[in-house]
C-alpha cells in the first residue's frame, strides 16, 4: 500500500476483545438463512462489519490507525469488528482472510436518512398530529477436573417475542488459553440446547468466558457450565434481567416531539423556542467556553501532488477573507533569476530561480522556505509528502478554499447551549445532568436529550407526577457538547467523530487527511488521562481517539466541566453516547501494564450505580422492548474498554457525580439469519427515533434515582 494512503483515522492505543456476533446454539432454533454477499466499491467509505482472520490481524489495523466504530468481538478464533472501511481497504481485507458480514452504514446513508427524516416531518406536520410509533465441546465425564468454575452472571429476558439468556462464566485456569466452556441450559418443559463460551482477556490479562445473548424458545430454569479440563458448576437459575420497571404512565402523557433528525442550527433554534414557551421553568445558560466554529484554514496543492507539489495553507480561516486568494508558481523567462515571492491584489505568486541557460532550478523545499520566511504572518506551506528536494513545477493560479460545503452554517465561533429546567433552579435541590454528540457523528443522542427535556417540560402541565419531579430536581442538559463538528459531520463527512480543531503539524495537515482533523473531546478531561499513562487515548493527531494537545485543551470539554463545577448541587449524569447498547459507569481507563484501573467504587457505591442502572434499563425497554445487555452494563473498562480521558471520570472522581454513559442503538436481533446487526451512528429515522423514545424515558428514570437519592440522604 502507498505510504501516503494511509487508513482516514486512528483507533484506541488498545483494542480491547471480547465475546462474538453470534453462536450456534443447539435446540432453540432452525438453521439460519445464509448471509448476502457483502460488497462496497473501491472509492466507497461505509462502516463494515468484518469477520478478522485473528487477532494479529485487528493489531495490524490498530497500528496503522483504524477507525473502529465499535468495540470488537471473537469467536472460534476469530475477531468480529465494525471499520469505517473503503473498498479498496475492505478488498485488502478480505484477500488477507477477512470477510465482510454486513454493511451497517455506507457514507451517505447519513445524508440521505437526514432528508428523509425531513421530508417525513413536513409530510407528518402537514397531516397534523402522528400516532405514537409501534413500539461445545463438553468435558469427558471420565475426566478428573483440574479447573473450577463459577457463574459470574446468568440473566434472561424476553424482547420482540423472542427469550434470550447470557451468561459469564470464570475458569480457575486462567493461564490456559485453550480451555473452552459449554453452557447446558433447560426450559420447564424439559427442553435443553448448549452454546459455547469464548475466552475475553483484556489488556492480555483473563476476565472470563462470555457469549453475546443466545435465543431460548422460553423461560430457562436452569444453566450449567462445563469444562474441557472437566470443571462442572453447579445447577444455576438464572434470573430475570433487569426485573425493574418504571411507574406506568398516567393517561394523557406527552411524548414524541422529535420528527427528523436535527443539525446543530436546529438544535439552537429549539433551545430557544423552549425557553420562550415555558419561561417559568427554563433557563438557558450560555457556556463559558466558544468553539472555534464551522471553520477552517484555507488551502491548496500547487503542483501535482502524484508527482511533485506543496501544500500552501492561509494562516487565517477561510472565512477571514481567505477563501479565493490564489497561489501560482512561474518561470520569469530570464536567466539567473533568484527565488523570489510576492503578494499582490490577493495573488501569491512565486517567481522560480533559474540557471545560467534559463531553466528553472528551485525545488519544493525552497520554496516552502520562502514563502514562509517572506509571509509567515499569512501563509504557512509545507512540502507535500513524497515531493521533498524535487524541482518546483510551474504551476497554478490555485484558488485557496476551506473546503466547507454547509454553507447555511454559521462560521463564527459558537456559544454553546445548556437547558437548565426545574420549579427551583436555585441550587436548593438536587441536579442532574444530561449532555450528549460529543462525537459529532452520533446523530440520534441530541434527540434522546430534547425529547427528554421537551417531556419534561410539557408534561409539568398536565402530569401531577412530573411536576413534583421538577420540584424535586434541578435539570440540565447539554443537547450538542460538540457543534462545529456536528455541522461537519452533516455536511461534509458523515463518520466526522472529533471536533474542528486542528492541532497537526506538518505534513499530517495534508489536505487528504481533513476528515481525519480534531480532538476526540471524550479523550480530553483530566482524570485517568493519555496524558498519565492510561489507556484509550493517543498523542497522533489523525487518530480517532486523538487526546489534544493536553488535558481539557478543547473549549467543549472545558464547557462540560465549567457548568458542573458552577453548579455543585449536581449529583447525577449521564453523558449520551451511540452506537452498540451500553449502560456504563466509573471507572473507565486503565494501564496497560497490570491493567490497573481508576481506583473502584466503594461497595455502597457499586451498589447505588447497579441498582440505578436496572431501573433505567428497566424504563428503556418499556418503549419498544428493547433491552441493554447485562453484559453490556457495567463499569466503561470492564463492558467496553479503556478510555482515556473520559468526561464521565473526570465528573466522579473529581466532583463526586455519579456519572454514567448511555450507547443508545442497540443491536437488533435478526431472527431471520440468526445473527445480531449493528444499527450505525445515522440510522433511518424511524430507528433514530425509536433511541430517542426510549432512551429519554431512561433519562426521565434517571430523574426519579435522583430524587430518591435526595430523600434518603434527607432521611
Amino acid at each position: 500500500m502507498i505510504v501516503r494512503r494511509r487508513w482516514a483515522a486512528a483507533a484506541t492505543a488498545a483494542i480491547l476483545v471480547s465475546g462474538v456476533l453470534s453462536q450456534p446454539v443447539s435446540g432453540a432454533a432452525a438453521p439460519a438463512a445464509p448471509r448476502p454477499t457483502v460488497t462496497l466499491a473501491s472509492g466507497e467509505t461505509a462502516v463494515v462489519r468484518v469477520q478478522l482472520r485473528d487477532q494479529a490481524q485487528l493489531d495490524q489495523l490498530v497500528a496503522r490507525g483504524a477507525d473502529l466504530a465499535n468495540r470488537p468481538r471473537r469467536a472460534d478464533g476469530r475477531v468480529l469488528a465494525d471499520l469505517v472501511l473503503t473498498g479498496a481497504q475492505l478488498a485488502e481485507l478480505t484477500a488477507q482472510g477477512a470477510t465482510a458480514l454486513q454493511i451497517v452504514q455506507r457514507a451517505g446513508d447519513g445524508a440521505r436518512n437526514f432528508a428523509d427524516s425531513l421530508r417525513a416531518a413536513e409530510s407528518r406536520t402537514k397531516a397534523g398530529l402522528r400516532a405514537p410509533a409501534a413500539g461445545q465441546r463438553t468435558a469427558d465425564a471420565t475426566t478428573a477436573a483440574t479447573d473450577t468454575l463459577q457463574f459470574l452472571q446468568a440473566y434472561w429476558w424476553t424482547s420482540g417475542g423472542q427469550t434470550f439468556v447470557q451468561t459469564e462464566v470464570a475458569t480457575t485456569a486462567t493461564d490456559d488459553p485453550d480451555v473452552e466452556i459449554t453452557v447446558t441450559w433447560r426450559t420447564a418443559d424439559g427442553r435443553t440446547g448448549s452454546f459455547p463460551l469464548f475466552r475475553f482477556e483484556d489488556s492480555g490479562d483473563y476476565q472470563y468466558h462470555y457469549a453475546l445473548p443466545q435465543p431460548v424458545p422460553a423461560k430457562p430454569v436452569q444453566v450449567t457450565a462445563t469444562s474441557s479440563l472437566g470443571g462442572v458448576t453447579r445447577p444455576v437459575t438464572p434470573t430475570v434481567w433487569p426485573n425493574a420497571a418504571p411507574p406506568p404512565l398516567p393517561e394523557g402523557y406527552q411524548k414524541d416531539f422529535i420528527d427528523a433528525y436535527l443539525t446543530p442550527v436546529d438544535i439552537q433554534a429549539r433551545i430557544k423556542r423552549l425557553a420562550r414557551q415555558y419561561r417559568d421553568l427554563v433557563d438557558v445558560i450560555d457556556l463559558p467556553y466558544r468553539t472555534q466554529g464551522y471553520r477552517r484554514t484555507a488551502v491548496a496543492y500547487l503542483g501535482d501532488p502524484a508527482a511533485s507539489a506543496i501544500v500552501v495553507e492561509s494562516v487565517r480561516f477561510g472565512d477571514q477573507n481567505m477563501n479565493g486568494v490564489q497561489v501560482r508558481s512561474v518561470d520569469p523567462g530570464r536567466a539567473n533569476r533568484p527565488l523570489s515571492v510576492s503578494y499582490r491584489d490577493r495573488v501569491l505568486t512565486v517567481s522560480l530561480a533559474t540557471d545560467a541557460a534559463g531553466a528553472v532550478t528551485s525545488t519544493t523545499d525552497q520554496v516552502v522556505a520562502a514563502i514562509n520566511g517572506r509571509f509567515g504572518d499569512r501563509f504557512q506551506a509545507f512540502v507535500e509528502d513524497g515531493s521533498a528536494g524535487l524541482p518546483m513545477p510551474v504551476a497554478g493560479p490555485v484558488r485557496l478554499d476551506d473546503g466547507l460545503q454547509g454553507t447555511e452554517v454559521p462560521t463564527k465561533p459558537w456559544t454553546v447551549q445548556a437547558l437548565r429546567i426545574g420549579v427551583h433552579r436555585d441550587g436548593s435541590k438536587i441536579g442532574v445532568l444530561a449532555y450528549s454528540q460529543e462525537h459529532a457523528r452520533e446523530w440520534a443522542t441530541p434527540l434522546v436529550t430534547l425529547e427528554f427535556a421537551e417531556r419534561m417540560l410539557a408534561n409539568s402541565r398536565t402530569d401531577a407526577a412530573t411536576r413534583e419531579l421538577l420540584e424535586q430536581v434541578d435539570i440540565f442538559v447539554i443537547p450538542t457538547v460538540n457543534p462545529d463538528g456536528a455541522n461537519y459531520s452533516f455536511h461534509d463527512y458523515n463518520f466526522q467523530r472529533k471536533n474542528l480543531v486542528n492541532h497537526c503539524t506538518g505534513t499530517s495537515r495534508d489536505p487528504r487527511n481533513r476528515n481525519s482533523w480534531g480532538v476526540d473531546l471524550n479523550r480530553n478531561y483530566t482524570v485517568g488521562s493519555y496524558f498519565d499513562g492510561y489507556v484509550g487515548g493517543s498523542g497522533n493527531c489523525l487518530s480517532g481517539t486523538y487526546s489534544g494537545t493536553s488535558e481539557l485543551s478543547e473549549a467543549e470539554s472545558r464547557n462540560v466541566i465549567a457548568l458542573a463545577r458552577e453548579h455543585s448541587n449536581i449529583r447525577f449524569a449521564m453523558n449520551v453516547h451511540s452506537y452498540g447498547g451500553y449502560f456504563m459507569w466509573p471507572p473507565g481507563a486503565y494501564k496497560a501494564d497490570g491493567r490497573v484501573t481508576l481506583p473502584r467504587p466503594s461497595i455502597d457505591e457499586s451498589k447505588l450505580f447497579l441498582d440505578s442502572a436496572r431501573r433505567i434499563v428497566g424504563a428503556i425497554a418499556q418503549e419498544r422492548g428493547t433491552v441493554t445487555w447485562p453484559s453490556q452494563t457495567g463499569p466503561v473498562a470492564d463492558v467496553l474498554y479503556s478510555a482515556a480521558g473520559n468526561s464521565a471520570d473526570e465528573l466522579y472522581y473529581e466532583l463526586g457525580i455519579f456519572a454514567w454513559d448511555f450507547e443508545v442503538g442497540n443491536d437488533r436481533w435478526n431472527a431471520a439469519t440468526g445473527q445480531w446487526e449493528g444499527v450505525g451512528f445515522q440510522p433511518p429515522f424511524d430507528e433514530a427515533h425509536g433511541e430517542s423514545q426510549e432512551y429519554a424515558g431512561g433519562l426521565v428514570e434517571m430523574v426519579r434515582v435522583a430524587r430518591d437519592y435526595a430523600a434518603a440522604q434527607a432521611g
